[in-house]
């Protein structure tokens, strides 16, 4: 018997006691980060553990058994019912890749795999990156993961996506802090996710202006007229703008492209729970929850703090903003509750949507990884949440990647299907909740300590 099937069975024989359900009120993470690991419905730590280790492991082979074989980069989707209306199934996504790189890392950490293992995976997917299309240093949202060649996003959206690009950096970068002091095979792998870094131009991405362009195309030029204003996603790709050794970009982006001159700031609440920064498109009650995942994957939010906000506050509010519409449930969806809670961007019952806790996003679709992607912040909410889809509803919500990305008990729907950016943020904010490993490595690397510094941020990470 393998240690992992050992562990399954330990799990299954004590689930019942995961299982029960008291009136205890669960708590939330201190504003300092950290994770008050108090048991809840009366479970044991050790089966909190247990199960972690099940969910985080299952999900992390979306990125290593379930890696496009060619490049070894993760796949757009992974359907199991086989159904790809598309026919995408060699199809791979830069952002999602980045998330997967940071879940192997999670691997080697927990022993999932060997260091060995990992970093032939990595080796892999950074030889497909060097020769891949890039567009002034940035991929495309989307590639063939057989010829490296780009696959349009949309008609114009044919050529760099800085933000995807972003998200990738953030998964190498703490992959060159992981490698860079070990053996000759670490070390130039160190060396060449560092030459990649350095080749992104994200100065050529301002267009000319103090503003960030999401896009730029060979064909279409600057068509698709994006520049990218907070808050949204998108701050991981700021601080890496102003780290940048060698295409970094002056203060004045980040304040009047992505802040507004200030613009940014706003005052929502909903449930005595505030939000301070004016979310894009102004939802009344914050935006999808993945707003508070993609850029904080490495960039620690704890104790995080600009002149704009406290993003450890703001983040852990839009995430109890999110779970107390749940709780409410206004919109009386079935299934809705403390232990069914998560409103992100995810497929949807009528293909795709950026589910949000207001009257016109929140279409009774609960998005498992918005909740457990959130566990840094409402470690307790969410570890109920974990339990509960898995103590009674893992028949129709767990597969051989995990927990599937999205269900809705109103509607009998519960596919069979999984998205590289939803999986992906279980993986790293259940290691980042345990251990802090991706945040510290992320926060370790020398350019990004100045790229903040020269922001304007504080943070307990950053070295005086």
């Amino acid at each position: 018997m393998t240690k992992f099937k050992f562990l399954i069975l330990v799990v299954v024989l004590s689930i019942s006691v995961a299982c029960i359900t008291t009136n205890k009120k669960p708590a939330l993470a201190g504003s300092d980060g950290e994770q008050k690991r108090s048991s809840i419905a009366g479970s044991p730590r050790a089966c909190d553990s247990a199960l972690l280790d099940i969910v985080e492991k299952q999900t992390f082979q979306y990125f290593y058994d379930g890696a496009e074989p060619v490049s070894g980069m993760a796949r757009e989707r992974i359907h199991e019912d086989n159904n790809y209306p598309e026919n995408d199934q060699v199809i791979v996504t830069s952002g999602g890749s980045g998330f997967g790189v940071m879940a192997i890392l999670a691997a080697i950490h927990r022993n999932f795999i060997s260091r060995d293992q990992g970093r032939e995976q990595l080796e892999k997917m950074v030889r497909f990156l060097e020769t891949a299309d890039r567009f002034h240093g940035a991929w495309p949202h989307w590639l063939n993961g057989e010829t490296g060649k780009v696959k349009p996003f949309g008609r114009k959206d044919n050529g760099g996506d800085l933000v995807e690009t972003s998200y990738m950096i953030q998964g190498l970068l703490s992959a060159r802090q992981f490698f860079k002091n070990g053996d000759d095979k670490d070390k130039e792998l160190a060396n060449r996710i560092d030459k990649i870094w350095r080749d992104v131009e994200y100065d050529w991405y301002r267009n000319g202006k103090d503003v960030l362009y999401w896009h730029w195309s060979p064909n279409y030029n600057w068509e698709m007229n994006f520049p990218v204003h907070g808050y949204n996603e998108c701050l991981i790709l700021y601080v890496l703008a102003a780290s940048s050794p060698t295409h970094g970009v002056p203060p004045e982006v980040y304040h009047e492209g992505w802040a507004e001159k200030g613009k940014i700031k706003g005052d929502e609440s909903y449930g005595g729970y505030t939000l301070h920064l004016r979310h894009q498109g102004n939802p009344p009650h914050g935006g999808p929850l993945f707003w508070a995942q993609y850029s904080y994957l490495g960039l620690d939010p704890r104790g995080l703090k600009d002149q704009y906000a406290d993003y450890w506050e703001e983040n852990k509010n839009q995430t109890l903003i999110n779970h107390q519409w749940c709780v409410d449930n206004p919109k009386k969806f079935k299934g809705y509750g403390a232990d069914s809670w998560g409103l992100t961007a995810s497929y949807s019952i009528n293909g795709y949507a950026a589910h949000a806790p207001d009257e016109w996003n929140d279409l009774g679709v609960i998005s498992p990884g918005a909740a457990l992607a959130s566990l840094p912040y409402t470690p307790e909410y969410s570890l109920q949440a974990m339990r509960h889809w898995y103590c009674d509803m893992k028949d129709r919500v767990w597969g051989s990647y995990g927990f599937y990305d999205a269900f809705s008990e109103s509607d009998n729907w519960y596919p069979k299907r999984y998205l590289a950016i939803d999986q992906g943020p279980i993986v790293v904010m259940i290691e980042n909740y345990r251990s802090g490993l991706l945040w510290n490595l992320f926060m370790s690397c020398p350019e990004v300590q100045s790229g903040l510094k020269k922001l304007g941020f504080s943070s307990p990470a950053l070295k005086q």
